[in-house]
């Protein structure tokens, strides 16, 4: 039997990736839909009925978690998840399929074995109750939030190349994250830029979403460094960093608009 999908991913390139995984499988899985938000992925559950939904925690409008809130899930969840050991704890407690990003492809392997040894050999009857259960659901959240690390353990400084020698950046010396060509990049206060080890999804679990916030794919940055923020088209929000940022227009997405506006608004 062929397997249907539906990924939902807030960065284009990991949706895609995810996507080319799965349809390279010895047995290809049918991709129906791909959606980067919450309110997308409400729409898409409406009208269709996956075999597995392949599930990001964090999405441009909030958590993914609220998607159960809104549509009666009645599949297999697969969550994708940047998050750490600590939070990670909460899906083994309640047994719920998760890959750890950047996937694996061997884990991937695995997580639709057992997907398929899970599956009724016949369909569903369209009455059946959700495949997620609201109450697990429920603990799984307030396990997360319990397990979650301490703001004590966000790091507080990153160790970066310079020639033969290595620097140490304090957090309050770094105005933003960005990535280009394929690079991740800390930008200090002072103008100077160095090459970091991290993805700017890893960054986004590692920083204090308190100081920091994910601007759009390539840019992560701290609330001091935002200098001014102007209405763009299409209800999004343009940003002014400082220093300058290398691209010419730093967007916030118009999924993130009310999530940043909040973020500022504390």
């Amino acid at each position: 039997m062929k397997l249907t999908a539906l990924i939902v991913e807030d960065e284009p390139l990991a949706a895609r990736r995810l996507a080319d995984m799965l349809a390279r499988q010895p047995e290809p899985l049918e991709i129906l839909g791909t959606a980067e938000s919450v309110a997308q992925a409400v729409s898409l559950l409406r009208d269709l009925s996956p075999d597995v939904l392949f599930l990001d925690i964090n999405l441009a409008d909030g958590l993914s978690f609220e998607i159960f809130e809104q549509v009666a899930v009645r599949c297999p969840v697969i969550f994708t998840t940047a998050y750490d050991q600590y939070a990670l704890q909460a899906f083994k407690v309640n047994s719920v399929d998760y890959l750890l990003k950047p996937i694996d492809a061997d884990e991937l392997a695995a997580a639709l074995a057992k997907l398929r040894q899970r599956l009724p050999a016949a369909p569903a009857p369209a009455a059946a109750p959700p495949a997620f259960d609201p109450a697990l659901l429920a603990q799984l959240v307030q396990q997360m939030q319990q397990s979650a690390p301490p703001a004590a353990s966000y790091k507080t400084q990153f160790v970066v190349r310079v020639g033969e020698h290595l620097k140490v950046v304090p957090l309050d010396q770094i105005a933003y994250f960005f990535s280009l060509e394929k690079a991740t990049f800390l930008q200090t206060t002072e103008g100077r830029k160095f090459v970091v080890d991290y993805t700017m999804d890893q960054l986004e679990t590692l920083l204090d979403p308190r100081r920091f916030f994910r601007l759009n794919r390539a840019y992560l940055a701290q609330q001091s460094a935002i200098q001014d923020i102007i209405h763009y088209a299409n209800s999004r929000l343009q940003t002014v960093l400082k220093p300058t940022a290398p691209d010419a227009q730093v967007l916030v997405s118009r999924e993130k608009v009310n999530v940043f506006k909040s973020w500022l608004d504390r």
